[in-house]
């Protein structure tokens, strides 16, 4: 979390943890597969929390599409519950996986690609009902911003620290970030279809030369 796949060792993590290297390599073999045991352990629990949710929702609802609104709250609410639940990491994991998102490490994207896949196919096509004007692919980069802008918000204190200096008499809680955040995603999600506009025409203008 603090410097980066690369720059930690497995001695640094072995040392911190007051065990001996070897246990490591015998009972992971590498520092790629400790990491992916770290990360599996926390995220399958949040990523069967997310499919049961979106299952609830979906019988609920019988034959009319589930709202934007509900999908984006069954997607952040086992965030949350991690976030506030030390035994599982609490906001140290998710600033981890915040980091691991960013990280150029090939191993590291087609771990969490396949992590990821099962329930991103199922928010995927939920949205996909709610949302049926938007083309697949607009759908598709919608989905990517939005996966990023969560990941960077619930992993980091930068959000957590701009509540409290906007509004001192406010508390910085999980609760309140989900209400800054939702409205933003939810806004991004619902948007028109985007047109050709002067910002466009000087970015593919400026491509051309």
């Amino acid at each position: 979390m603090e410097h980066g796949f690369e720059a930690t060792s497995l001695r640094a993590l072995t040392t911190a943890a007051g065990v001996n290297l070897a246990a490591v390599n015998y009972h992971f073999g590498s520092k790629e597969e400790l990491f992916q045991a770290v990360l599996t352990r926390r995220l399958d629990p949040m990523n069967q929390a997310r499919l049961e949710l979106l299952t609830r929702l979906e019988a609920n609802a019988a034959r009319r599409p589930v709202s934007c609104e509900s999908i984006l709250t069954a997607l952040l609410i086992p965030a949350l519950k991690l976030a506030r639940d030390p035994q599982r990491g609490g906001k140290d994991f998710l600033r981890l996986l915040g980091r691991a998102y960013a990280d150029p490490a090939p191993f590291i994207r087609r771990f969490l690609s396949e992590q990821y896949g099962l329930v991103i196919a199922r928010y995927k096509a939920a949205f996909a009902r709610a949302l049926p004007h938007l083309p697949r692919k607009e759908l598709s980069w919608r989905l990517h911003f939005i996966m990023g802008a969560l990941s960077y918000t619930l992993a980091g204190t930068d959000a957590l620290k701009l509540i409290a200096e906007l509004n001192p008499h406010e508390t910085a809680n999980d609760e309140i970030l989900l209400r800054r955040l939702a409205p933003f995603l939810l806004a991004g999600l619902t948007a028109p279809l985007p047109a050709m506009s002067a910002v466009s025409q000087a970015l593919d203008d400026q491509l051309a030369l």
